[in-house]
């Protein structure tokens, strides 16, 4: 047998199989199943959401030498860079309540911490918005059509993902995950929670959206981007 095909031979199929690290979006149960009782808004409305269209640029994930504390702009380590735009539907997602961004080679290691920035999507149904809800609010015998949408751009520097399971590890054959997580109860509180809680007394809750129809909000301060349960360093764009 030739050299060349004895080589080709060898490296097929397992050897020539990169070891892979994807990245998922979620806005968890809330995205797809909404608040429901007993977890409506802080204001006492139950949502359900039709679309929630969010775009994700320069994600990238990292080997963090020394582990990143989310506590500043920059992460020191390897990165491997996903890329993007990606916009995607967080209402479409899988059983585990998340969405695919992207897959690509990886090294073996732990990759435990991630960058990215939430930013206006270049085209498609809602250009120049970055996030996007639309669905349909409900509150003692009153329903309300509704489409908020920001124009904030943000970019969030995070530490290692934190939930049941850890994640970000790649091993031969044996291929990796990672995932940003955003937290819509900042945005519309919990009516399950303490009322003077900093979560509620910081989000706006539905009220401010009553009117219903196509409106604009900012993020402002309330740091809906997180790793699972993990913290991420926010900086305005």
């Amino acid at each position: 047998m030739p050299l060349r095909a004895a080589l080709l031979l060898a490296l097929t199929p397992a050897a020539l199989q990169a070891d892979t690290l994807t990245v998922f979006a979620s806005g968890e149960d809330l995205a797809t199943r909404g608040f429901t009782e007993p977890r409506l808004t802080r204001d006492g409305w139950q949502l359900t959401f039709t679309r929630i269209l969010a775009t994700f640029d320069e994600v990238t994930a990292w080997r963090a030498d020394p582990p990143f504390a989310a506590d500043g702009p920059d992460i020191a380590g390897t990165p491997l860079r996903f890329g993007g735009p990606f916009t995607v539907d967080l209402v479409d997602a899988d059983d585990a309540d998340r969405v695919p961004l992207a897959t690509v080679p990886a090294g073996e290691g732990f990759y435990n911490a991630l960058s990215w920035a939430l930013v206006p999507a270049p085209g498609g149904d809602f250009p120049g918005f970055s996030l996007v809800f639309e669905g349909t609010a409900s509150r003692a015998g009153q329903e309300v059509a509704f489409t908020l949408a920001t124009r904030d751009a943000i970019a969030h520097a995070c530490g290692e993902y934190i939930g049941d399971a850890r994640k970000g590890f790649v091993a031969p054959g044996a291929p990796g995950a990672l995932e940003i997580t955003l937290h819509l109860d900042h945005l519309f509180g919990r009516a399950d929670r303490p009322a003077d809680g900093a979560m509620n007394t910081q989000a706006p809750g539905f009220d401010a959206f009553a009117a219903g129809g196509m409106q604009e909000f900012s993020l402002g301060d309330l740091h809906l981007g997180h790793v699972g349960e993990g913290h991420c360093h926010d900086t305005p764009l």
